[in-house]
């Protein structure tokens, strides 16, 4: 059996520390060549996360009454204070490397990588780069040479990267009509956003459901189609701002606002300034 690890300030302790987004607290792996079994149960969980990373073989994971078994190229997610049993066997071949973390801020960086919460086993894919930022994570917990502690949460991250890469890749790419007609509907807001636009309207004109439309709008484009529109608004005030005369009430009414108040307001919450701040603003620098 080979083992290799290494722990934050030597303690094997689990931890809760609020005091960094991120903190890798020990980072380690497991291949079991002659031992016959090597069981985990921990029945109230860890404080902090864990994520463990199969390499090859398999393992069995444990989820209540039910038995998974956990192929190479899998990840598993154990959160805080969550059941872990989980048993490797010998005749499996396992290789798994694992890692514990914590922070203040790990359940929105584990959502803007796409690690899924709602389920603990994942598809990773089989990348020889695991291996490489488990084993530097492993090396800094021994060595702590400056900045290893930075150090470990960005290899951290770089591993949620690639698990994030591989499940878009995974995802089915977008029908080419929706990307037309979307492509189409973005033309056509560039051209008449100063119109009194509906999206419902729009979109029964076009044949397609409200809630279909904006949702394969938002998809491909980004944006909402009134967050959309909005910016191509604003965008165009902006402009006119810097290059014309025209009052308050005049850009207003161009850009497809019938109140200038209403106006302002929208381009203070889109710009952070006033209109009349903006358009100084455009003066000092000339």
């Amino acid at each position: 059996m080979y083992i290799n690890s290494g722990y934050l300030n030597n303690s094997r302790l689990p931890f809760k520390d609020k005091s960094k987004p991120l903190i890798v607290g020990s980072c380690g792996t497991y291949r079991l060549q002659t031992v016959k079994k090597m069981p985990t149960w921990r029945p109230r969980g860890r404080l902090d996360y864990q994520l463990l990373y199969v390499v090859s073989g398999k393992a069995h994971f444990y989820f209540g009454d039910e038995e998974q078994t956990v192929t190479a190229g899998h990840m598993v997610l154990f959160q805080p204070r969550q059941e872990q049993h989980y048993e490797y066997f010998g005749a499996d071949k396992p290789e798994v490397y694992w890692v514990h973390f914590t922070g203040n801020n790990v359940k929105n960086i584990l959502r803007k990588y796409e690690i899924p919460l709602d389920k603990a086993v994942f598809y990773s894919g089989v990348s020889a780069a695991y291996a490489y930022l488990f084993k530097e994570m492993i090396n800094e917990l021994q060595t702590c040479h400056t900045g290893f502690e930075e150090l470990l949460a960005m290899y951290l991250q770089q591993i949620f990267l690639r698990v994030q890469r591989v499940r878009q890749e995974q995802r089915p790419s977008i029908n080419t009509h929706i990307q037309e007609e979307m492509e189409y509907a973005r033309r056509y807001f560039n051209e008449h956003y100063h119109e009194q636009i509906s999206i419902e309207d729009y979109a029964r004109s076009r044949n397609m459901s409200v809630s279909w439309f904006q949702r394969s709008f938002k998809q491909i484009v980004k944006h909402s189609p009134m967050q959309y529109i909005l910016t191509i608004r604003m965008n165009n005030a902006a402009s006119l701002l810097d290059a014309t005369d025209y009052s308050m009430s005049e850009i207003s009414a161009i850009v497809g606002y019938d109140n200038p108040l209403y106006f302002s307001r929208l381009f203070k919450k889109q710009k952070g300034i006033s209109p009349s701040e903006y358009r100084k603003l455009g003066l000092k620098k000339e």
